[in-house]
């Protein structure tokens, strides 16, 4: 049995393609989205699309590494603009559990799991190039906090894996099992509050 994912093919028209195909994923899900409608978004024909993209799943994955990558970088303007410490991992927070528990965000880990017999490689390739350099930018972060003074850690890598799993509290597996009622915004704003202010309690040098 091959389990090689199938490639992504580089090309003139490929980050117009990734951008139309963004309008419609988050507009209208992974289900919903047509490879016609992706097309016609991006101005290309359908042979064009799937010269780049022969599965929509790698498309859909891709799209979603390109707003993973989007979304630490603006986090990291906002790091560099003279928002404190506090205020700079508040803005990581929102925009972490954000991305992780919109509908955009569970679509791409339910493909991650449900292809990862089948095409290992998709995951990984997706954590490697997506979650994993958006890591790598609350890393560079913490790094630079603790330069100030503003933080003291030792294990920097750690304490960013912990920061990301108290965003998540409770509020992934209610999304993931699909557990009744809707996260809402007060549900969001304590879960980031208390991850915010247990993360500064273990690692802030004021407290």
């Amino acid at each position: 049995m091959n389990n090689q994912s199938p490639k992504i093919k580089k090309g003139r028209k490929f980050d117009q393609v990734v951008a139309g195909a963004r309008d419609v994923f988050m507009r209208e899900g992974y289900t919903g989205a047509s490879v016609d409608s992706i097309a016609k978004a991006a101005g290309v024909s359908k042979a064009t699309l799937y010269s780049y993209f022969p599965d929509k799943k790698l498309l859909f994955l891709e799209v979603a590494k390109t707003e993973c990558l989007r979304q630490s970088e603006t986090a990291m303007v906002q790091a560099h603009s003279g928002a404190s410490t506090e205020e700079t991992l508040t803005d990581i927070a929102r925009r972490m559990t954000g991305f992780v528990l919109s509908e955009f965000g569970q679509q791409v880990f339910r493909i991650c799991v449900a292809e990862s017999e089948r095409f290992p490689e998709l995951g990984r390739t997706f954590y490697r190039s997506g979650p994993e350099l958006a890591r790598a930018r609350v890393v560079e972060f913490l790094n630079c906090a603790t330069e100030r003074g503003d933080l003291a850690i030792e294990d920097v890598e750690l304490a960013a894996d912990q920061f990301a799993e108290l965003c998540k509290a409770d509020l992934f597996q209610r999304v993931v099992f699909n557990m009744p009622g809707k996260v809402t915004q007060p549900d969001l704003d304590r879960v980031i509050k208390g991850a915010v202010q247990m993360f500064m309690a273990r690692y802030g040098t004021s407290r």
